[in-house]
C-alpha cells in the first residue's frame, strides 16, 4: 500500500484490489453516484474497479479506521493544472471527511508535487459538492451551459460550474 499522506483522522492512498467491497459501499449507492459521469456499479463490477484504481496513478482511497470512505480523484492537465473530483460512502459525509482529505490532497500536490492550478468541474445541481469547494478555497471561475447529457435522459444537458485555486492562493 502506498500511502501518500496521513491527516488527523484519515489516511490517503493508494488503492488495492482488496479494497472492492468498501468501494462497492460508495459505488454501488445512486445517491452517491447521481452526479458522477458514469452509472451506479454493481458490487460485482466494483471488484474490477478497484483492480483499475489500484493499476492507475489517478485514484485515491481516503481511509478511515481502516475502511475506505471515499474516493479522490487526481488528474494532470495541461499547463501544471489538475483536475480534482470526489466520491464519499454516505454513511460519512457530513462529518468533515471530505474537507480534511481534500484539503490534505490540495496541500500535498501544491507542496509535494509542485502542481501550480487544481480545479474542479461541478453539476451546478451539487450544492454538497460546490459548496466543498468554497470551503476548501476554491474559486468559482466559469459556468458551462448544458455541457454534458445527463444519464438518464441524454436528451437533457446540464449546467456545470468550474472551481479552481492556484497554489499562491492556497493557506
Amino acid at each position: 500500500m502506498t500511502e501518500l499522506f496521513s491527516t488527523e483522522r484519515l489516511t490517503v492512498r493508494k488503492f488495492t484490489p482488496d479494497d472492492h467491497s468498501d468501494l462497492a459501499d460508495i459505488l454501488t449507492d445512486k445517491e452517491v453516484t447521481y452526479f458522477e459521469p458514469y452509472e451506479t456499479f454493481t458490487r460485482e463490477a466494483c471488484v474490477q474497479e478497484a483492480i483499475n484504481f489500484s493499476e492507475s496513478d489517478e485514484f485515491f482511497a481516503v481511509v478511515h479506521n481502516g475502511k475506505v470512505i471515499g474516493k479522490i480523484y487526481f488528474s494532470p492537465r495541461e499547463c501544471g493544472s489538475y483536475e480534482i473530483g470526489y466520491t464519499f460512502n454516505l454513511s460519512y459525509q457530513g462529518h468533515g471527511f471530505a474537507s480534511e482529505s481534500l484539503r490534505g490532497m490540495i496541500a500535498y500536490a501544491f507542496n509535494t508535487l509542485g502542481v501550480r492550478r487544481i480545479f474542479a468541474t461541478i453539476d451546478t445541481r451539487n450544492e454538497k459538492s460546490w459548496r466543498l469547494a468554497e470551503r476548501l478555497g476554491m474559486r468559482r471561475e466559469a459556468e458551462h451551459k448544458e455541457l454534458y447529457p445527463r444519464k438518464e435522459d441524454e436528451s437533457v444537458y446540464n449546467d456545470f460550474y468550474v472551481y479552481a485555486i492556484l497554489k499562491k492562493e492556497f493557506a
